[in-house]
């Protein structure tokens, strides 16, 4: 597994937030839930995705599991949003994202 999954336990919670989420923190491997959420946003192709549509591909994830590694995902540039919305179940605006490798070539990145 490359390095580009080592994401350090301190990323995953915020300063203020209690002991008991710096020690969950420290202790789950956010490397294989990245890994996880990058193949099934792959998936999707050129067409990219919704974050409603990985989170209903990996139903035995909840939501904040798979919704905290998106941020890790892009700083890494394995995933790209440009700015680009879909409605999504709860009738609001969510990002598309897509997997660096079929982000559509010549797309605006903003």
């Amino acid at each position: 597994m490359s390095d580009l999954f080592d994401t350090p336990a301190y990323k995953l919670v915020r300063r203020d937030d209690p002991s008991t989420s710096h020690d969950a923190a420290a202790s789950i491997v956010a490397s294989a839930m990245e890994l996880v959420v990058l193949n099934e946003i792959r998936k999707f192709g050129a067409t990219g995705c919704i974050s409603d549509q990985v989170c209903d591909a990996l139903p035995r994830h909840r939501y904040s599991t798979v919704t905290a590694r998106y941020k890790q995902l892009k700083e890494k540039g394995l995933v790209i949003v440009d700015g680009t919305k879909v409605k999504g179940a709860s009738g609001r605006q969510q990002m598309v994202m897509w997997a660096s490798e079929y982000y559509p070539e010549g797309a605006i990145n903003g």
